[in-house]
């Protein structure tokens, strides 16, 4: 039977990803695609939107009763009202999911106002969800300024990269209707745009979890023996993968779309979708390491 502790990672794991692709998704389809395409876009999306939005709900609802299994005593206690109201009511973990399922309701409820309401409300809920996780990470090994700093970057870092792995999924089809004529001309901007606030993103990301880093451990993670420093160099490779994917899509084949159009938006959309799956992997990781003590 699986553990609580591997329950709550999965769990974990489908709460961030869920909202971290809706989040990069919305804000960019609000702020930086023209509304046309934007909601031609959202429109190819079909259901996928409110499946993840589901998601997203339905692992909040779970995240507290496998919490209180894995600070209680196993399975017994994932339903136990006494260790449920005490990790509720006494934890920061009880905290947060108060915030998260607060947020899980404004997500699944921006479905229902007319089309053009979903997208802003999709963002609200997703960005609240994600900086609610803030509150069980480890700036709570941290009192007063400090760990307020701590969760202001923790907050930082993971909008920044929900951010850029999220805008990615409509990139994707937004490179494919560059192709079309009756598209093109806002398919480009949207491009350039991206292009334009996928370096501020990268750039944030990377600084936040520099210094995300420093807070936790005061080192660059170099102890193969732990498997917290262990998982997080592990991460801090793939973020760097991605950094290089994106370096050569913007560098490199951007430049040469003119020259080549299909081949190089053929490439660039193989860089985007290797992107996301790498994101999606870092995910993973942080989902596991970041229940484990950090040294």
């Amino acid at each position: 039977m699986i553990d609580p502790n591997t329950a709550l990672e999965a769990c974990r794991f489908f709460h961030d990803v869920s909202l971290m692709l809706l989040w990069g998704a919305s804000v960019f389809l609000c702020l930086l695609v023209p509304k046309a395409l934007a909601e031609k876009v959202w429109r190819m999306f079909g259901v996928a939107p409110f499946l993840a939005a589901l998601i997203a709900g339905l692992t909040a609802i779970a995240w507290l009763p496998l919490a209180s299994a894995t600070i209680g005593n196993g399975w017994s206690d994932a339903l136990n009202a006494g260790t449920i109201r005490d990790v509720l009511l006494d934890t920061t973990v009880g905290q947060a999911w108060l915030a998260q399922a607060a947020a899980a309701l404004i997500l699944v409820l921006a479905f229902l106002p007319p089309g053009q309401w979903r997208r802003p409300g999709v963002a609200l809920g997703s960005g609240l969800g994600l900086a609610a996780l803030m509150l069980t990470g480890h700036a709570s090994m941290h009192e007063g300024w400090l760990k307020l700093a701590h969760r202001a970057n923790d907050m930082l870092h993971v909008l920044a990269g929900g951010g850029w792995l999220g805008a990615l999924v409509p990139l994707v089809p937004i490179l494919r209707l560059l192709k079309t004529p009756e598209w093109r001309a806002e398919a480009l901007s949207a491009l350039r745009r991206f292009s334009t606030a996928g370096h501020g993103a990268v750039a944030l990301v990377i600084a936040s979890g520099f210094i995300n880093t420093m807070l936790v451990l005061q080192r660059l993670p170099t102890d193969w023996s732990s498997p917290y420093q262990t998982l997080l160099a592990a991460k801090i490779a793939l973020v760097a993968c991605m950094s290089l994917l994106a370096i050569v899509n913007r560098y490199i084949l951007v430049p040469r779309i003119r020259r080549d159009r299909v081949r190089s938006l053929n490439a660039i959309r193989r860089g985007s979708i290797a992107e996301i799956i790498l994101g999606i992997a870092v995910i993973a990781l942080v989902a596991v390491f970041g229940v484990l003590e950090p040294v």
